[in-house]
């Protein structure tokens, strides 16, 4: 808009501070005659006043102004805590059509419009956005910013004197109302892992924030991977310990939730979901060795080199029918504790190794019974057997054999003395324990980069997985499952012919690490195995199996309890199928495949934007106070406050409207200047002036 404007201006003749020095030179003349009250002194005053003001040059300026409109900054809250409360979405639209109906109507106005995003797991950065707004807009042109959020702003500052520029208002407009009420679950200490067969334990809370007096209790169902769930009743206000046994190793899911409010804005916060790895502490092994021969120590060597087992290793060369009554200090080796070791301790250990062990009555039969039923009820049993393993001494032919996955040969045939290299067979190079094992054959037909070994003990395979055969295809490591334990079966005792580096040597440390892991069910060295997780809101499925099937198709059961179907993708000869599914809501996502199910947690990706879901404008307050903005409740339409624009000294708000600054600022396109006071004016007046005071003067 186009317009002019008047202004006063001086153009000074001489400099500023001789025209100064002149008046002051006036008036130390002029200060006596008035003091002696003598005649014609006003005229001389008036001559002294002409003179001085036709020396500054008076002049009336007109300016011609190109006016620029005021610019008012509306910036819309679109985070989560946002779209989580039913309505607001709807009631930010509805807000933001009636300020800019109201804004449109005001003249020289412009409104510009940004969006508040979240910032990472940081909350909701809206002066972050402000500032990024700010940068486009001329600081004499903003006249005021309008927040259309919840007031969860979580960079707001804390300084009282914080402005956005010379006298502009920061007014809030809150989609909601006051004094609402919101039930949330806070976790105060959550462990991220446990030791296996020990307890750990939750501390949270349930308040109800905008309760001025929160009193009574609230129910919390916790559920645990899917399984039934537990409800308990809590006190609201206060902290509560939830003890949780780890009863195995690897990821737990704990869900927990508290009933809602009848009142409450909304429930996306009232359940927190938890991930517990189970961790072993200090794996307790049974390492019982026979007959020396030349890789005894192997088994040794290796569990002494892992810290976190504790290993109990006896070499038996006494049997128990040695027992008499030598004196303890004249005895050379001391008889085996039969009975402690596999009667009453036997289930204090997680692994039980039997290496080249034979049975020559040292363990009576009711003992190979308890082993067999320690494997059943979930323990761990590795032979490593070599010719002891033929013949009437062998642990097969004990009750111990019902759990073996393989028996013996005939004599004659059982006992294979020919050289090989140890080949991982089809099921092997998708079992975890032999996949992609250092220098194992590539492909069936080819043979491994390893040493050779010289002896194999031929079976017969009942059961289990064979990942490794030996000598014309013979089995060399068998892996199987009884009941809920695990047997592993290594057919021949040439292993420690890599630990010497032999003809090449092999990956024995790793091979023997994993059957290890493998038997105490470590969770990465799962065969069948189906897992999820989630990353950046997508749901991450895996399945592994050994069995080579086509992949698979799994449901997806989501938080809120819908389910869809995913098909996996992957080669079926690897044994791995992956897909993905985007994971929107919070909470406990489960996954099936039929057979198996895994569990992943899903919680909000910023906790603190879901911290607080009240329309609440106590974050917000310092700013509003700095800047005498508002802050009010709005619920779209008739609630949107009146906009008017203010001059710069009036209050910015009031009842039932808020204000935008006049700021006035232009653009000067013209300027004209008229002399009030030209010289040939102020000559005939000044003349005028002395002839009047002179002829006072005379009188």
């Amino acid at each position: 808009m186009t317009g002019t404007a008047l202004t006063f201006d001086l153009a000074p003749v001489l400099p500023l501070w001789l025209i100064g020095a002149l008046a002051a030179l006036a008036l130390l003349v002029l200060v006596p005659a008035f003091w002696r009250g003598a005649r014609g002194v006003w005229w001389r005053a008036a001559a002294f006043a002409l003179l001085i003001a036709a020396l500054s040059g008076p002049r009336l300026v007109e300016q011609t102004r190109e006016t620029r409109p005021d610019i008012a900054l509306l910036l819309l809250d679109r985070s989560a805590s946002m779209a989580a409360v039913r309505g607001r979405p709807d009631a930010l639209e509805t807000a933001r059509a009636a300020i800019e109906a109201r804004i449109a109507r005001l003249r020289d106005v412009e409104l510009r419009v940004a969006e508040i995003e979240e910032g990472g797991t940081q909350g909701t950065r809206g002066f972050a956005a402000l500032d990024r707004a700010l940068a486009d807009v001329p600081a004499a042109r903003l006249a005021g910013v309008i927040m259309l959020s919840d007031g969860q702003v979580h960079d707001a500052p804390t300084e009282a004197n914080w402005s956005a520029g010379d006298g502009v208002p920061v007014h809030v407009l809150m989609p909601g109302r006051a004094g609402e009420v919101d039930r949330r679950i806070r976790l105060i200490e959550a462990p991220g892992f446990g030791i296996v067969g020990r307890e750990v334990e939750l501390r949270l809370i349930v308040e109800d924030l905008g309760d001025p007096r929160p009193e009574g209790s609230a129910r919390i169902t916790l559920r645990r991977d899917g399984e039934a769930p537990v409800t308990q009743s809590v006190p609201v206000g206060q902290e509560h310990r939830i003890s949780l046994p780890i009863e195995r190793a690897g990821p737990s899911v704990i869900d927990i939730m508290a009933e809602a409010r009848p009142d409450e804005v909304s429930d996306v916060n009232n359940r927190v979901v938890v991930t517990i790895n189970g961790v072993r502490d200090r794996l307790r092994v049974l390492l019982v060795s026979g007959e020396p021969h030349a890789g005894q120590r192997t088994w040794r060597r290796l569990l002494k080199a892992d810290p976190g087992v504790d290993l109990v290793h006896f070499t038996i060369l006494r049997p128990p029918e040695k027992d008499d009554l030598t004196p303890l200090n004249e005895l050379a080796l001391i008889a085996f504790p039969v009975r402690e070791l596999f009667q009453v301790k036997l289930r204090e250990f997680d692994l039980v190794i039997f290496d080249r062990f034979a049975n020559r009555g040292i363990l009576p039969p009711s003992y190979m019974r308890n082993i067999a039923e320690y494997v059943r009820q979930g323990g761990a049993l590795l032979l490593s057997v070599g010719p002891e393993y033929v013949g009437g001494t062998s642990l097969a032919n004990t009750p111990l054999g019902a759990v073996l996955p393989a028996r013996p040969l005939s004599p004659a045939q059982a006992i294979s003395e020919q050289p090989f290299r140890p080949r991982v067979t089809p099921p092997g190079a998708r079992h975890p324990v032999t996949e992609g094992l250092t220098g194992a054959n590539p492909d069936e037909g080819t043979e491994a980069a390893w040493g050779r070994w010289y002896r194999t003990i031929r079976t017969e395979a009942r059961a289990g997985t064979t990942v490794m055969e030996g000598a014309q295809g013979a089995p060399l490591l068998v892996l199987d499952r009884v009941g809920q334990g695990r047997v592993a079966l290594m057919l021949s005792d040439h292993i420690w012919l890599w630990s010497r580096g032999y003809d090449g040597g092999g990956p024995q440390q790793e091979l023997l690490r994993r059957v290890a892991h493998w038997l105490m069910r470590e969770p990465e060295l799962e065969e069948e195995a189906l897992t999820a997780r989630i990353e950046e809101g997508r749901l991450l499925v895996q399945r592994r199996s050994v069995e080579g099937t086509a992949p698979p198709e799994v449901t997806i059961t989501a938080p809120d309890g819908t389910t869809r179907r995913l098909t996996l993708s992957g080669d079926a000869g690897s044994g791995r199928a992956m897909g993905e599914a985007p994971a929107d809501q919070p909470g406990l996502w489960q996954v099936s495949d039929g057979r198996r199910q895994a569990f992943a947690a899903a919680m909000p990706a910023n906790p603190p934007e879901f911290a607080d879901l009240r329309a609440e404008p106590a974050l917000m307050r310092p700013v509003v106070s700095a800047t005498g903005g508002a802050a009010r409740y709005v619920g779209g339409g008739p609630a949107i406050p009146d906009i008017r624009r203010v001059a710069a000294s009036r209050d910015a708000a009031g009842s039932g409207w808020i204000g935008l600054r006049q700021r006035e600022d232009h653009t000067v396109t013209g300027i004209a200047a008229m002399p009030l006071l030209p010289p040939w004016l102020a000559l005939a007046l000044l003349l005028g002036v002395a002839v009047m005071g002179w002829r006072r003067e005379a009188r």
